[in-house]
């Protein structure tokens, strides 16, 4: 009975991920970070999570755009899309706009703001947001900021009236400029607002920060809403983890483990957020199928079989010069021939909760190149 293979260590599947990760270009070129270290950038993360991640629900609109995005995940529940429907990258099909992170910011200005006295009619309160967005880097681009508020009403009133204002740190009120105004029905469901184009410029990066006056009206006489929860939903797309085309998943499963011998083929590797420490902030998935190549890549193992990757002629060329002059030509290497995306749902340093969405991670078919 062959021995069991162990499992890859945790500075193992480090440099795997390292490698597998799409690595932004320094700026400079300073000395070569570590392997956690070119994960964590990957990621879009300075340094490693500081501690276990408060404890706040995940957003439904998150676990809702992970599950649709996720091909893997898609694959162990029910489907999302139809059949054939091939996903385009950097593309957030939900919502209608080109991106691939989106974030879920929660108010920061909630835990300072004073309880609201009972306002008399006509007179409503002013409240103040705050979002942090110090993590968005300045090569994303913004393409979706979707203000949502929800409110508790004492009664229901003949439509509302939002409106929305810059406001300064400090700043007591006074006029200030409407960035917005909008129409409300009616405070049954969450009040969604757009705000690129409004808070800022649509071709202009994310400021570090946002703060809003927020005001609520009744069109006619009515008791005053409250605000319950206000957030903000970004998406953002960052060209350098961009592919032009789309490669759509396979089904066949790669094999397991495997002799360097052999015919060139996909073999399986699981790695696991848990095996390498950081199960506390990644929500999902709880690991991917990275996979790898492995065989050999001389004839008659260079020539695929039905329904495999077909080799390039180079390389069938190579090979056969190999086994005419072993010395003239070195045989083709076993590379990744298709790969697929998986998309990650994770807290930030922020405690933001992030998804991102990452292409050509896994190994889905391998071929002599």
């Amino acid at each position: 009975m062959p021995a069991l293979r162990r499992p890859p260590g945790r500075r193992v599947l480090f440099l795997l991920l390292a490698l597998l990760l799409p690595s932004p270009p320094p700026a400079r070129a300073p000395a070569p970070p570590g392997p956690a270290a070119a994960l964590l950038q990957a990621l879009g993360l300075p340094d490693v999570h500081r501690g276990a991640p408060k404890p706040r629900p995940v957003p439904p609109v998150m676990w809702r755009l992970f599950r649709h995005r996720d091909p893997q995940e898609a694959r162990v529940g029910p489907r999302r899309t139809p059949q054939g429907t091939t996903l385009r990258p950097c593309h957030v099909e939900e919502l209608g706009v080109a991106g691939n992170i989106v974030r879920h910011i929660p108010d920061r200005g909630a835990p300072t703001r004073p309880p609201e006295p009972a306002w008399a009619a006509g007179q409503c309160p002013e409240w103040t947001v705050v979002f942090d967005l110090s993590a968005v880097e300045a090569a994303e681009r913004p393409s979706r900021a979707r203000l949502e508020l929800r409110f508790a009403a004492a009664e229901t009133a003949a439509g509302w009236e939002l409106s929305l204002a810059r406001a300064a740190e400090g700043e007591a009120g006074g006029a200030r400029p409407v960035l917005l105004r909008q129409a409300v029905p009616t405070l049954g469901t969450p009040v969604r607002a757009e705000l690129l184009g409004a808070a800022w410029a649509r071709n202009a990066s994310a400021p570090r920060s946002l703060r809003l006056a927020l005001a609520l009206r009744p069109r006619a006489p009515a008791a005053c809403a409250r605000l319950a929860e206000a957030s903000l939903l970004l998406v953002t797309l960052d060209p350098r983890l961009c592919h032009p085309l789309a490669r759509p998943r396979r089904e066949a499963e790669p094999a397991l483990g495997g002799s360097p011998g052999g015919a060139c083929r996909t073999r399986r590797l699981y790695v696991s957020f848990r095996e390498v420490g950081w199960h506390r902030w990644v929500i999902a998935p709880r690991g991917f199928l990275a996979n790898y190549c492995q065989g050999q890549c001389s004839l008659p193992a260079t020539l695929s079989g039905p329904g495999g990757t077909p080799p390039l002629n180079h390389a069938v060329l190579r090979a056969l010069m190999h086994a005419a002059a072993p010395g003239a030509a070195g045989l083709p290497c076993c590379v990744p021939a298709r790969l697929s995306p998986i998309s990650v749902l994770f807290f930030d340093n922020s405690d933001n909760v992030v998804l991102r969405h990452y292409e050509d991670m896994v190994v889905d078919e391998c071929g002599c190149r």
